[in-house]
């Protein structure tokens, strides 16, 4: 028999907006009847199941507003073939320190190396721990604040942006960039100096950065804002596709000779 303060339990806890306590209650009080729980520890229960819950929706919403790449984790990044110390790379995930301090991640390196699923899998592990990450290719980036801009609403769109702890954002250097993108894309990297962090991926070093500030004054203020007390990580070594393809092509000339093939551990 449903009791009449039972029957209006569920009505209280949805006003409350208390979603996983709504849809758990009938279930934890029979458990706490049955283990002759008394009402604090009952209330424990639901509060504690309320709590992950929260939890659970915030960090799921976190994830698909992040737009970071699926499948780039630390775990299936090959450390072993890239110069890279892996225990900066996991202290540096954790976000402890640099987050809170505004400052910067800079991942240099030639094409195919790894940039993109090391920034991407630094991301998601900052998102585990709760902070809010926004991962972005650089001229898609630009070309929306160009649009907020021209529409006379950049301030607007930048103080959006201020709600990820961390921006990633990817092939830095990619695209030659004209004066207004430029302008755009200096006025994020001031607007973010010392207080968010950006994690920057790139394959070209500092003294190429004309091709992306036409303007050197610009190019050198917007290097300091962005090294200063940065970390950087620079990857030397050869494409990993570039590695795949000649394997690939080593192992179908053999094929078609006849020959052996060898395989690389």
């Amino acid at each position: 028999m449903i009791t009449k303060e039972k029957a209006k339990l569920p009505l209280l806890l949805k006003q409350l907006n208390l979603p996983t306590m709504s849809t758990l209650w009938e279930d934890i009080s029979r458990q706490a009847d049955l283990e002759g729980w008394g009402s604090a520890k009952c209330l424990e229960v639901m509060c504690e199941h309320e709590i992950s819950g929260r939890t659970n929706r915030r960090m799921s919403r976190y994830f698909k507003e992040s737009c970071l790449p699926l499948g780039k984790t630390l775990a299936n990044f090959d450390f072993s073939v890239t110069p890279l110390n892996k225990t900066l790379v996991n202290t540096l995930a954790s976000g402890e320190g640099w987050i809170k301090q505004g400052q910067n991640i800079l991942i240099f390196g030639p094409s195919g190396v790894g940039k993109t699923h090391l920034a991407a899998a630094i991301g998601a592990q900052l998102l585990e721990n709760n902070i809010r990450v926004l991962f972005v290719r650089t001229t898609e980036l630009i070309q929306k604040l160009q649009v907020s801009k021209q529409a006379l609403t950049l301030a607007s769109a930048l103080d959006k942006l201020d709600k990820y702890d961390c921006i990633i954002l990817d092939d830095f250097g990619y695209a030659h960039k004209d004066q207004m993108e430029t302008n755009v894309l200096f006025e994020l990297i001031s607007e973010r100096y010392e207080r968010k962090s950006l994690i920057i991926t790139c394959n070209q070093l500092f003294g190429e950065w004309d091709h992306i500030f036409q303007d050197k004054a610009m190019a050198i203020a917007a290097i300091d804002r962005l090294v200063h007390d940065a970390r950087i990580l620079q990857i030397n070594k050869e494409s990993y596709r570039t590695n795949s393809l000649l394997t690939k092509a080593i192992k179908n000339s053999a094929v078609s000779k006849g020959e052996p093939t060898m395989t690389t551990e």
